[in-house]
């Protein structure tokens, strides 16, 4: 009888416990994976570089990025594609026997700043800069990034889908 008086008494009290503690905890956004932060900072840091407001990670982004990377390292052999979703920007990068990181990867679209003449909006002649360009657009506010191993190429595909798309011709990016 003295046990089921101590369990009654303490069953209401772990019940008021868990609901104080669950009401008293501010709310949590998701953490983001190590990869994405990276991806991120690395964005942000090239964005903070030329004034633009930093962008934020976005899920829906990454699982897209995530499934064409993969797509194209299992069908279309690891092969950079000229998709198009018009919905999202988009920069890709592959390479070949060489362990990029995330933040490599987006520095390596940040070094077409060296090619990029801001006062006329062009690239230099024999190059290109609109990687570039999509990673500092004023008027992106989001991305997301993935990356996927070509097994039989032993390649690495980066893909980032930048929202909104941005990289208007004629229009400059900041």
């Amino acid at each position: 009888m003295a046990i089921t008086h101590h369990i009654i008494i303490l069953v209401p009290l772990l019940v008021i416990s868990t609901v104080v503690s669950a009401v008293s905890k501010p709310a949590e956004t998701p953490a983001i994976s190590v990869a994405a932060k990276a991806f991120t900072e690395a964005h942000n840091k090239a964005r903070a570089m030329v004034g633009v407001s930093p962008l934020v990670w976005n899920q829906t982004l990454e699982t897209a990025a995530y499934w064409l990377a993969r797509y194209q390292g299992e069908v279309e052999k690891c092969e950079v594609t000229s998709f198009n979703p018009r919905k999202y920007g988009t920069n890709q990068l592959w390479t070949k026997g060489l362990a990029l990181t995330p933040s490599l990867a987006v520095k390596a679209w940040v070094n077409e700043k060296a090619f990029y003449d801001y006062k006329s909006n062009t690239c230099a002649p024999k190059h290109t800069c609109g990687v570039y360009k999509r990673v500092v657009w004023r008027g992106t506010k989001e991305l997301g990034c993935a990356q996927a191993m070509c097994a039989k190429e032993s390649a690495l595909l980066t893909i980032c889908f930048y929202y909104p798309a941005g990289n208007v011709i004629g229009q400059k990016p900041y």
